[in-house]
């Protein structure tokens, strides 16, 4: 096959089954594995997959930009925040950070819980401004039109100052192997800064970005406590996750 053809059909495994080794590839299309690695390259330095040791795997196929997230999927989305307003309780010191979904999950927050919410997320303020009983503190820093929130150095400083009980984190990308990732190295950085200051670290994500991975690494995944989707639990796609003895809700 012409290094075209392969080139397409890597593309293609790849988006249809989220990951695919060398030795499947190397079978698949009949050329050696040195051949297979030099066509994962290039396809990878035009980001469109992840390489990874002994293969590749895609990227999530998610807009980049917030406004565009907010309308993307939201009703699987809506599953997964209802599932997690239910570990929130009175009293609780919350990094919400941002994201459509955890946007959502701040919709759904109850009028009569009674909470502190640490974040960096305009949409977050903006909903959460009228709750009764909710104190917000906001992050200094760079906005960021990408993610609507702000960023960089005095974000994360500010982030350092708290001791949070819980943290909500908007998923972007998470692999067992590659842990969690995504498409900024300055939101990297205050993801992982929120993650390292929370007593518990739950994950919002939709199944569309289990399995896949992005440029910038945040945390492996054995930083969570728990991991909340909008799928049954005991969907199969969740089962390497409990085996990492992370809850599944």
């Amino acid at each position: 096959m012409i290094k075209k053809g392969r080139l397409d059909t890597i593309l293609e495994l790849v988006t249809k089954n989220r990951t695919v080794s060398h030795s499947e590839l190397s079978e698949i299309l009949n050329v050696h594995e040195d051949t297979i690695r030099r066509d994962i390259k290039i396809l990878s330095d035009k980001g469109l997959l992840s390489a990874v040791r002994g293969g590749a795997v895609s990227h999530a196929p998610i807009p980049h930009q917030f406004r565009d997230r907010e309308k993307h999927i939201m009703e699987q989305k809506k599953i997964a925040a209802s599932k997690a307003v239910e570990l929130l309780q009175d009293g609780q010191v919350v990094f919400l950070d941002a994201g459509s979904s955890v946007q959502i999950l701040a919709e759904l927050i109850p009028l009569e819980r009674r909470l502190t919410v640490i974040t960096h997320s305009f949409p977050v303020v903006s909903v959460l401004e009228n709750h009764p009983n909710i104190e917000i503190l906001f992050a200094a820093g760079r906005f960021d039109k990408q993610t609507c929130a702000v960023m960089g150095h005095e974000t994360i400083q500010f982030f350092k100052n708290f001791r949070a009980d819980i943290c909500f984190n908007g998923i972007c990308s998470i692999n067992t192997d590659l842990g969690l990732t995504t498409v900024s190295r300055e939101e990297a950085a205050v993801k992982r800064t929120m993650m390292e200051m929370a007593k518990q670290n739950v994950a919002l994500s939709t199944l569309d970005k289990l399995h896949t991975a992005e440029a910038y690494f945040i945390c492996p995944v054995n930083s969570l406590n728990a991991i909340i989707t909008d799928a049954d639990p005991d969907h199969k796609m969740l089962d390497v996750f409990k085996q990492c003895g992370i809850a599944v809700y």
